[in-house]
C-alpha cells in the first residue's frame, strides 16, 4: 500500500528503498544493480501493483545440507516463520480477514470526515492506518519472500498473486485518506501539529504526501489507477521476473542459470570468461523482442500517468519519493560524468596493463587480476570477517547483526528458480529484516554481505519509529549498506601482509567503487535517454540497444572493445523495469559514505554515537537534517567531489605501485 509510507507498496516496494534493497549482483556484474526494497517507485514494485502514490503502503534457522555448494559451508536458509509458519497458518487467514474489514471500516468511518477531525481525531486515525499498512505489509512480505525463494513454482507465484489482488481489493477505497489529507489547508494542519505532539510526530510522513499535491489526479482517477496495477506494471514485472529466473544458458555442456552464467564473468579462465559472455549475449538476442516489449510498455505507462499527473520529467516521481532535490541529483550525475576521465578510464587502462591485453572486452570487466587468489570464500570465514569489522566499529552494530546468521535471517544458498542477485527485506516493524544473498564465495560476495547486513542493520535501528516512519529513502538507504562495505574492505586492508595482496584488495574497492558510482550513472543516463526516446514513439530492440552502447562507451573509456551481443545487455538488469531511476541511489550513497567515512578518519568519539542516531531515525528527516552533525551538506556540488576523490586516490595509490 502506498501512502504515508515512504515506501509506495508492497514488498518490493519495501524491498528497495532501503528496503529490498540491492541487487548488487547486478551491480557488480555488469549491467546494474537486492535489494528491489529490490524498492521502486514512485510506487513501481517488482512483484507487486504498481500502487498510486496516494494510497496507504503495503513492507532457530532452518538449513540444508546444500549438496554441491563447493566446500562454502553451512549456508543459511530462511525462516520465514517470524511472518507467517505456512501459507495456511490460521494467524494469515486472520490477518487476511482483519485487513478486510479493517479497510472497510476505515474507510467507512473517515471517508469524507478528514477535514473536520481535531488533533485527537487524526492522530487516532493515522495510528489505525498505520496498523493497516503494517499487517498489509506483513502478508505480502511473506507472500514476496516466499516467492522469491522459488520464481519458477507455480504455487508460490499463484499465492503471492492471490494476496495481491485480494489486498488491491481491500485498500481500494481507502484511496481517499491521502486525497483528503492533501486538500486541508496548511495553516489548519500546522495548528493540529502544534495541538498534540504525538501527531507532530509523523509530521514528515505528511510533508512527503503533500509534496504530491501539484500531481494529484481526481478520486476516481486514483481509484481506477490503484484498482488498474495489478494488470499493469504488477504483471510485466512478473513476466520479467519469470522469463529471467527460467533462462536456461549451456556453457562447455554445462546447463546454467542466470546466476551461474553471469559468475562465469569472473573467472580467471579468459576462455571461460568470454563463453559465458557469448552464452548472454545468444540467449538475451534470442528474448530481446519479450525484453524491448516489457521496457517499451513500461516508459509508456509511466510517460502517460505523469503526463495526467502534469510530472514536468518521467524522473520527478523518483526524486520526490526520495524526498531530494533535482539540483541534488543533477549536481551528483553532472560530477560522476566529468570525472570518467580521471576515474573509470584511467582505472581500466591499469586492469589492461595488469592483464596483458591490447584491448580489453566487455568479459574482461571483472575479471580478476593475475595475482588474485583464486581460493573460494567460506561462509564461515565471510561470516567472521564481516562481524570483526562491524565489532571494531561499534559492539553495538555486531550485536544487531549477530542474529541475522543464527536465526534464519538470512538465505545464502543458489538454488534452482531462486531470485538472482542480493537484497535486504525489511518486512515490516515489528518482525525484522530478511537477507537474500546468491553466495558463491568470491571475494566481493564477501563484500556483498557486508552491503546486505548493512542495510539490515539499518533497518532494525530505524524500526523503532513506527511502520510509516521506519522507511528510508533511497538515497539515504544505502548509507548503512555501503558503510558497511567499507568498514568490511579497511579491516582486510590492515591485514594484508604484501604489497601485492594490497594491491588486490585497492584494485577490487576501486572496482566496486567504479560499479557503484560509475556505472550507475551510466545506467541512470540510460534510462534518461530511453525515457526520452519513448517519448517520440516505439523504440525496436536496435533502438534500446544503440541507447545502451552510447553510455558504456562513454563511462568504460577507450581501454574496451564491444563484441557483438553485447547491445542486448541492458535487457536483464531489474532496476530498469521495478524501479525506474532508482540507480542514482547507489552513486549518492557512495558518496555521502565516502564524505561520512572521511569525518569518521578525523576522529571524534561521538562518531558513532551521531552515526546510530542517523540510522535510528529512518524517514523521519531529510538529508539536510541528518547530515547536518556531521557538517556535511549534499547539496554543495563540492560534496560529490571529496567522494570520487576517494576512489582517485585509490588509484593514485595503484600507479605509484607500477613504479
Amino acid at each position: 500500500m502506498a501512502g504515508l509510507g515512504a515506501s509506495g507498496g508492497n514488498i518490493y516496494a519495501k524491498m528497495k528503498s532501503g528496503a529490498l534493497q540491492s541487487l548488487d549482483y547486478f551491480k557488480t556484474h555488469a549491467l546494474l544493480p537486492p535489494r528491489a526494497r529490490l524498492r521502486l517507485h514512485p510506487n513501481t514494485n517488482k512483484g507487486f501493483p504498481m500502487r498510486s502514490p496516494f494510497l496507504p503502503a503495503p513492507k532457530q534457522p532452518f538449513r540444508d545440507i546444500n549438496e554441491g555448494n563447493g566446500g562454502l559451508g553451512n549456508l543459511p536458509d530462511w525462516d520465514l516463520s517470524d511472518l507467517y509458519t505456512a501459507p495456511d497458518a490460521k494467524e494469515f487467514k486472520r490477518d487476511m480477514d482483519w485487513l478486510e474489514n479493517a479497510c472497510a471500516e476505515f474507510a467507512a468511518d473517515y471517508e469524507g470526515k478528514l477535514a473536520d477531525l481535531d488533533a485527537k481525531g487524526l492522530l487516532d486515525c493515522v495510528l489505525r492506518y498505520e496498523k493497516i499498512d503494517l499487517i498489509s505489509g506483513r502478508i505480502m512480505s511473506y507472500a514476496g519472500l516466499r516467492y522469491y525463494q522459488n520464481t519458477t513454482d507455480a504455487e508460490r507465484a499463484q499465492f503471492m498473486a492471490n494476496a495481491q489482488d485480494k489486498i488491491t481489493a481491500f485498500s481500494t477505497p481507502l484511496v481517499f485518506f491521502s486525497l483528503e489529507i492533501n486538500r486541508i489547508p496548511d495553516d489548519k494542519l500546522d495548528a493540529l501539529f502544534a495541538q498534540d505532539p504525538d501527531l507532530a510526530r509523523y509530521k514528515p510522513i505528511f510533508d512527503r504526501l503533500r509534496a504530491m499535491r501539484p500531481y494529484q489526479l481526481s478520486d476516481e482517477l486514483e481509484k481506477f489507477l490503484h484498482d488498474q496495477s495489478a494488470v499493469g506494471a504488477a504483471a510485466w514485472n512478473r513476466l520479467f521476473d519469470e522469463t529471467i529466473a527460467g533462462l536456461k544458458f549451456e556453457v562447455d555442456g554445462e546447463e546454467l542459470g542466470i546466476e551461474g552464467t553471469l559468475n562465469l564473468l569472473t573467472d580467471p579462465d579468459r576462455t571461460k570468461r568470454e563463453a559465458g559472455a557469448r552464452e548472454l549475449s545468444r540467449v538475451f538476442g534470442e528474448n530481446v523482442k519479450l525484453f524491448s516489449r516489457v521496457h517499451n510498455t513500461l516508459a509508456k505507462e509511466k510517460q502517460i500517468e505523469d503526463r495526467w499527473r502534469g510530472m514536468p520529467t518521467p524522473q520527478t516521481g523518483r526524486h520526490l519519493a526520495n524526498h531530494v532535490e533535482p539540483e541534488v541529483v543533477e549536481a551528483l550525475r553532472n560530477a560522476v560524468v566529468a570525472a570518467y576521465p580521471k576515474l573509470s578510464h584511467r582505472y581500466y587502462e591499469l586492469k589492461r596493463k595488469w592483464l596483458g591485453l591490447d584491448v580489453m572486452q566487455v568479459w574482461d570487466r571483472n575479471a580478476p587480476l593475475p595475482l588474485e587468489d583464486p581460493r573460494l570464500v567460506s561462509w564461515e570465514e565471510a561470516q567472521q570477517t564481516v562481524m570483526e569489522a562491524y565489532h571494531d566499529f561499534a559492539p553495538e552494530m555486531a550485536g544487531i547483526a549477530e542474529p541475522f546468521f543464527n536465526r534464519g535471517w538470512i538465505d545464502a544458498g543458489v538454488k534452482p528458480g531462486k531470485a538472482p542477485g542480493a537484497f535486504a527485506h525489511p518486512t515490516v516493524a515489528d518482525v525484522h529484516p530478511y537477507v537474500m544473498l546468491n553466495y558463491l564465495g568470491k571475494p566481493r560476495d564477501v563484500m556483498t554481505l557486508a552491503h546486505e547486513l548493512g542495510h539490515g542493520v539499518h533497518q532494525v535501528l530505524a524500526a523503532g519509529q513506527g511502520e510509516l516512519l521506519s522507511s528510508t529513502p533511497l538515497t539515504l538507504a544505502e548509507t548503512a549498506s555501503v558503510f558497511g562495505e567499507m568498514l568490511t574492505f579497511r579491516k582486510m586492508l590492515s591485514k594484508a601482509k604484501t604489497q601485492a595482496e594490497r594491491k588486490i584488495l585497492l584494485a577490487g574497492k576501486v572496482e566496486d567503487m567504479i560499479n557503484t558510482v560509475v556505472r550507475q550513472i551510466a545506467f541512470y543516463d540510460f534510462e534518461c535517454k530511453l525515457h526520452e526516446a519513448r517519448s517520440h514513439g516505439e523504440l525496436t530492440p536496435d533502438d534500446i540497444g544503440a541507447l545502451w552502447m552510447s553510455v558504456q562507451a562513454e563511462s568504460l573509456g577507450p581501454a574496451f572493445e564491444y563484441m557483438d551481443g553485447y547491445e542486448t545487455f541492458w535487457s536483464y538488469v531489474p532496476h530498469f523495469v521495478h524501479s525506474p531511476f532508482y540507480v542514482y541511489a547507489y552513486a549518492f550513497g557512495d558518496g555521502l559514505v565516502n564524505a561520512l567515512y572521511a569525518v569518521y578518519e578525523e576522529g571524534g568519539d561521538d562518531f558513532q554515537d551521531k552515526y546510530f542516531d542517523m540510522l535510528k531515525a529512518g524517514g523521519s528527516k531529510h538529508h539536510k537534517e541528518l547530515l547536518a552533525p556531521f557538517r556535511l551538506d549534499a547539496s554543495d556540488p563540492k560534496f560529490w567531489d571529496k567522494g570520487l576523490s576517494m576512489i582517485s586516490g585509490m588509484i593514485n595509490e595503484l600507479e605509484a605501485m607500477e613504479g
